[in-house]
């Protein structure tokens, strides 16, 4: 959207475009891969399935509400009482500019989540267009274990192996220690803030990153894959229900 003019969006939205990929994250650390991975991802994700989804690709929302992560260098917090409005008139922007569905890439989870699945509910249902959010890295979890064999984390394996699919330049091999990862607490067993490492791991003793690029490769076509399916699923679904 933004490598266009006006006179040309008018001539693609909305007669011959009218989905649009909206990626959101946000800047925190990811072990030894980039601060903006939680943009990087989205982004690159948008990119892969505009085609096949006939999409137009909007600007990156990379500012999010990064949470027990805000004190590392480089990090950025956004509270939710700002971060909500915000998202809010993006979404309604998108739907005055033509857009019938609006899929936002989610790059980063937490209390982020939460607000976007709320704030796109509320804008689907008072303006009449179609919303999707979603979560790439717990929607393709099953993914992870088919490629890796074991589950991920956070700059974990699966999540390192999709940045370094993407360029792997982004990725710091030289700079890991196994030490930089704690696997999070179960049942709410303990918290911490900020979290001990930037590198969590979802079940202890797996996920920790593997460098391998076959397997960064084979799973972010995976993911894509899968994340594709989902998108062109629910839109075929939209239109049969008439909605």
């Amino acid at each position: 959207m933004d490598r266009i003019n006006w006179m040309e969006f008018a001539e693609f939205i909305p007669e011959k475009i009218n989905t649009v990929l909206l990626p959101t994250g946000t800047l925190e650390p990811h072990g030894v891969i980039n601060n903006g991975a939680d943009n990087t991802a989205p982004a690159a994700m948008a990119k892969d399935l505009a085609d096949e989804l006939n999409a137009m690709i909007a600007p990156t929302l990379n500012y999010g509400i990064t949470g027990s992560m805000a004190a590392y260098p480089g990090a950025f917090q956004i509270t939710e009482e700002a971060y909500g409005p915000f998202i809010r008139d993006i979404l309604k922007g998108l739907a005055k500019n033509g857009f019938k569905n609006i899929i936002i890439l989610n790059g980063h989870g937490g209390g982020q989540t939460a607000v976007l699945q709320d704030i796109a509910g509320k804008v689907a249902n008072e303006l009449g267009v179609r919303t999707l959010v979603i979560n790439w890295w717990t929607y393709a979890s099953d993914v992870t274990l088919e490629v890796f064999k074991e589950d991920g984390g956070h700059a974990g394996l699966n999540e390192t192996a999709y940045i370094q699919a993407i360029d792997p330049t982004l990725v710091h091999k030289e700079r890991y220690k196994p030490e930089q990862a704690t696997a999070y607490p179960q049942n709410k067993a303990w918290s911490a803030v900020p979290f001990p490492s930037s590198i969590g791991l979802y079940q202890e003793g797996q996920g920790y990153p593997n460098f391998d690029q076959a397997q960064a490769d084979e799973y972010f076509e995976k993911v894509n894959e899968k994340v594709l399916k989902l998108i062109q699923d629910t839109i075929a679904k939209w239109d049969l229900a008439g909605l």
